[in-house]
Protein backbone atom coordinates (compact mmCIF):
# COMPACT_ATOMS: atom_id res chain seq x y z
CA UNK A 1 0.00 0.00 0.00
CA UNK A 2 1.17 3.60 -0.55
CA UNK A 3 -0.37 7.01 0.45
CA UNK A 4 0.45 10.26 -1.19
CA UNK A 5 -0.83 13.50 -0.41
CA UNK A 6 -0.41 16.46 -2.21
CA UNK A 7 -1.96 20.18 -0.63
CA UNK A 8 -1.81 23.58 -2.82
CA UNK A 9 -3.83 26.48 -2.53
CA UNK A 10 -4.81 28.54 -5.54
CA UNK A 11 -5.83 32.39 -5.42
CA UNK A 12 -9.41 32.19 -6.72
CA UNK A 13 -13.23 31.33 -5.74
CA UNK A 14 -13.44 27.10 -4.85
CA UNK A 15 -16.24 26.85 -7.25
CA UNK A 16 -13.59 27.19 -10.41
CA UNK A 17 -10.99 25.14 -9.43
CA UNK A 18 -14.48 22.09 -8.35
CA UNK A 19 -15.54 22.86 -11.88
CA UNK A 20 -12.29 21.77 -13.62
CA UNK A 21 -11.47 19.34 -11.39
CA UNK A 22 -14.75 17.58 -11.27
CA UNK A 23 -15.79 17.99 -14.71
CA UNK A 24 -15.96 15.30 -16.93
CA UNK A 25 -16.35 16.58 -20.07
CA UNK A 26 -14.19 19.27 -20.22
CA UNK A 27 -10.64 17.47 -19.84
CA UNK A 28 -8.32 19.22 -22.27
CA UNK A 29 -6.41 20.85 -19.43
CA UNK A 30 -4.98 17.22 -18.30
CA UNK A 31 -1.82 16.40 -20.04
CA UNK A 32 -1.66 13.01 -19.19
CA UNK A 33 -5.76 12.25 -20.59
CA UNK A 34 -6.50 10.89 -24.23
CA UNK A 35 -10.32 10.81 -23.19
CA UNK A 36 -12.50 10.18 -20.69
CA UNK A 37 -15.92 8.28 -20.72
CA UNK A 38 -18.73 7.77 -18.64
CA UNK A 39 -20.17 4.54 -18.09
CA UNK A 40 -22.87 5.36 -15.11
CA UNK A 41 -24.20 7.89 -13.23
CA UNK A 42 -21.39 6.93 -10.71
CA UNK A 43 -18.63 5.66 -13.04
CA UNK A 44 -15.98 6.58 -15.46
CA UNK A 45 -13.44 5.81 -17.37
CA UNK A 46 -10.01 7.77 -17.78
CA UNK A 47 -7.36 6.93 -20.75
CA UNK A 48 -4.25 7.44 -20.89
CA UNK A 49 -2.64 9.34 -24.40
CA UNK A 50 -1.00 5.44 -24.70
CA UNK A 51 -4.73 3.94 -23.88
CA UNK A 52 -4.59 2.74 -20.79
CA UNK A 53 -7.59 2.82 -18.70
CA UNK A 54 -8.47 3.10 -15.09
CA UNK A 55 -12.18 2.97 -13.54
CA UNK A 56 -13.35 5.23 -11.51
CA UNK A 57 -16.38 5.08 -8.88
CA UNK A 58 -17.47 7.95 -7.46
CA UNK A 59 -18.09 7.06 -3.53
CA UNK A 60 -18.65 10.55 -2.36
CA UNK A 61 -19.64 14.49 -3.65
CA UNK A 62 -20.05 17.14 -1.59
CA UNK A 63 -20.42 20.32 -3.83
CA UNK A 64 -17.22 22.63 -3.69
CA UNK A 65 -16.31 20.52 -0.76
CA UNK A 66 -15.16 16.59 -1.15
CA UNK A 67 -15.16 14.62 -3.80
CA UNK A 68 -13.75 10.90 -3.44
CA UNK A 69 -13.55 8.01 -5.84
CA UNK A 70 -12.54 3.88 -6.15
CA UNK A 71 -9.62 3.87 -8.57
CA UNK A 72 -8.77 0.78 -10.22
CA UNK A 73 -6.80 -0.63 -13.40
CA UNK A 74 -4.82 -3.58 -14.34
CA UNK A 75 -1.43 -2.50 -12.29
CA UNK A 76 -3.58 -1.38 -9.19
CA UNK A 77 -6.31 -0.25 -6.75
CA UNK A 78 -7.14 2.31 -4.16
CA UNK A 79 -8.94 5.24 -3.21
CA UNK A 80 -8.66 9.07 -4.12
CA UNK A 81 -10.10 12.01 -1.28
CA UNK A 82 -10.21 15.18 -2.36
CA UNK A 83 -11.09 18.20 -0.15
CA UNK A 84 -11.88 21.18 -1.27
CA UNK A 85 -11.88 24.54 1.37
CA UNK A 86 -11.70 28.59 0.55
CA UNK A 87 -10.10 30.37 2.91
CA UNK A 88 -8.63 33.70 2.91
CA UNK A 89 -9.41 34.93 -0.63
CA UNK A 90 -8.05 30.92 -1.84
CA UNK A 91 -8.97 28.10 -2.57
CA UNK A 92 -7.41 25.43 -1.11
CA UNK A 93 -6.99 21.63 -2.13
CA UNK A 94 -6.15 18.29 -0.09
CA UNK A 95 -5.77 15.46 -2.20
CA UNK A 96 -4.83 12.38 -0.85
CA UNK A 97 -4.49 9.06 -2.77
CA UNK A 98 -4.14 5.77 -0.66
CA UNK A 99 -3.67 2.57 -3.57
CA UNK A 100 -2.29 -1.07 -3.44
CA UNK A 101 -0.31 -2.51 -6.12
CA UNK A 102 -1.85 -5.65 -8.05
CA UNK A 103 1.00 -7.03 -8.39
CA UNK A 104 4.54 -7.83 -6.04
CA UNK A 105 6.76 -6.67 -8.70
CA UNK A 106 4.95 -2.86 -9.31
CA UNK A 107 4.83 -2.41 -5.31
CA UNK A 108 8.14 -0.94 -4.70
CA UNK A 109 7.56 1.82 -8.06
CA UNK A 110 3.64 2.51 -6.47
CA UNK A 111 4.66 5.62 -4.22
CA UNK A 112 7.37 7.28 -6.90
CA UNK A 113 4.36 6.89 -9.54
CA UNK A 114 2.14 8.26 -7.21
CA UNK A 115 4.21 11.33 -6.26
CA UNK A 116 4.80 11.85 -10.18
CA UNK A 117 1.11 11.16 -11.16
CA UNK A 118 -0.07 14.38 -8.38
CA UNK A 119 2.89 16.57 -9.68
CA UNK A 120 1.55 16.69 -12.91
CA UNK A 121 -2.01 16.92 -12.32
CA UNK A 122 -1.28 19.93 -10.12
CA UNK A 123 1.10 21.87 -12.83
CA UNK A 124 -1.71 21.12 -15.54
CA UNK A 125 -4.58 22.18 -12.75
CA UNK A 126 -2.61 25.54 -12.09
CA UNK A 127 -2.52 26.10 -16.20
CA UNK A 128 -6.48 25.56 -16.33
CA UNK A 129 -6.92 28.15 -13.05
CA UNK A 130 -4.52 30.94 -14.27
CA UNK A 131 -6.15 30.35 -17.70
CA UNK A 132 -9.47 31.08 -16.30
CA UNK A 133 -8.83 34.41 -15.14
Amino acid sequence: MAVSNVKVQFPCEVQKVWDIVTSLENYAWRSDIDRIECVGEKQFVEYTKDGFATRFTVTKQVSCKQWEFDIENDNMRGHWVGIFSQKDGYTELDFTEDVTAKRTVLKPFVNAYLKRQQRQYMEDLKRAVDDMK
